[in-house]
């Protein structure tokens, strides 16, 4: 049985994407975190801890950590590291501007039972045009 639903947020970068969703209740630091080389995050402990985000729908509560977030953005785009878009539910200022530098879809405000909604390996659309994530609970990427 399929079950596909929409889960409205706010757009703060536009652009639209799709694939796999990569999910995480944690807050995740770019800067100490994440490692810009391969995509890993590499913050020992966290639930997400040797998981890679390349080509990933992330979603997460927030950014964490310092200014430096957006030079990681960056550094990822240069390398070929980055996610494929970002949702959050609050925003968090280095990861918007270095979002906005590097064109990285990122739609936030999204409700807070979206990780009760939404698993890791879920394949979702991400509409940042339009704040609009579409979720299809069927179609898993494993």
């Amino acid at each position: 049985m399929e079950s596909t639903f929409t889960i409205k947020g706010k757009s703060a970068v536009k652009g639209v994407v799709e694939g796999e969703a990569l999910v995480s209740r944690s807050r995740i630091s770019f800067t100490g975190g994440m490692d810009p080389e391969t995509g890993v995050i590499i913050e020992k402990g966290h639930e997400l801890e040797g998981e890679k985000v390349t080509g990933k729908i992330l979603i997460f509560p927030s950014g964490k950590g310092s200014v430096g977030a957006s030079t990681a953005l960056y550094l990822m785009n240069k390398r070929g590291t980055l996610p494929k878009a970002i949702v959050n539910i609050e925003l968090d200022p280095p990861l918007v501007f270095g979002a906005l530098m590097i064109k990285l879809p990122l739609i936030y405000d999204v409700p807070k039972d979206i990780f009760d909604k939404i698993s890791s390996g879920d394949y979702i659309k991400v509409n940042a045009n339009e704040g609009i994530i579409e979720v299809n609970k069927r179609k898993r990427i494993i």
